[in-house]
Order: structure tokens, then sequence, then C-alpha cells
């Protein structure tokens, strides 16, 4: 599959680290001198637009948003996934952080979802505050994406 085919104008992706969004161009510029082809890309969380150059899309692990029927695996293991017990804080962030990274719906969902039971049972550093945070509204950006969903699923996610 050639990289031009990947996405078009008006598809939903997921850029790890910021969130979901959707592809409003694809544009040529110069910069330096040499000329490249761009994806625009107006991302929902911040409100800000991206230019990544199309030639780098396979390396930055952007995705398409994620489709209904996996969604449905996603909020069962949510709902019912086991959490990683007994890790100090600060390997847990190191390995929420690198979850993150990834850009995969479902370790962002494991991240929301084991956050949110050490918040339950006690309060959770500064750190991890801002990660859950920044996890949670990574995961609804998407979930309002995904054709489908039910304003009820989206809440499963709260």
């Amino acid at each position: 599959m050639e990289v031009d085919d990947l996405f078009e104008i008006g598809d939903s992706i997921v850029y790890p680290m910021h969130g979901a969004g959707i592809i409003k161009a694809i544009e040529e510029k110069e910069i330096l001198g040499k000329k490249q082809q761009y994806y625009v890309i107006k991302m929902l969380i911040s409100n800000m637009q991206v230019m990544i150059p199309t030639g780098k899309i396979l390396s930055s692990s952007i995705r398409p948003v994620t489709d209904i029927i996996a969604l449905k695996h996603i909020i069962h293991i949510f709902q019912y996934g086991e959490s990683e017990k007994l890790l100090p804080w600060k390997q847990r962030y190191k390995v929420n952080t690198d979850k993150i990274k990834t850009g995969n719906i479902q370790e962002g969902a494991e991240v929301v979802r084991d956050l949110l039971r050490i918040k339950k049972e006690k309060a959770l550093n500064t750190s991890e505050k801002k990660m859950l945070d920044n996890a949670h509204g990574f995961l609804i950006s998407e979930l309002r994406l995904i054709k489908g969903i039910t304003e009820n699923q989206i809440k499963s996610f709260c």
C-alpha cells in the first residue's frame, strides 16, 4: 500500500499523545527549499492544526479510528480486565506512559481503567492525575469519532 493511499481528506485518525483528529487537507509546502506533501490534521482536544509529511506518516504511528466491533472488546477489557497491582508509582507511571505513546486504544483504555481504580482507593499524585486527564481525553476524543457508538458507551469510560 502506498502512503498516498493510507488516508484521505475527511478521514478520522488517532495521533499518539495528541488524541483524535480529522484530516482536513493534503497540501504541498516548500520548507527549506524542499517540496513535500503534508497531511493537515485538525486535532479535537487542543483544537490545533498539525501538519505531518505524508512520507513520515508510517513512522508517526498515526492510525485510523477504531471501529465499533473492536470497541466492544475494548469496553469489556475496560470494565472487567485485571489491573496491574503493586507497582511502585514511578514504575507504574513509566509503564502507563509507554502504553499511551503506542496510540493503541486498548492500552490507553487500560491506563484510564487502572488509574481510575487506584483513584477510588487513594489519591493520585499530581503526575498521575495529569496522566489520567490526558489519557481520558485521548480516549474520549477517539470514542466520539467511532461510527455507531452510543453516548452510553462513551459514558462507560467516564
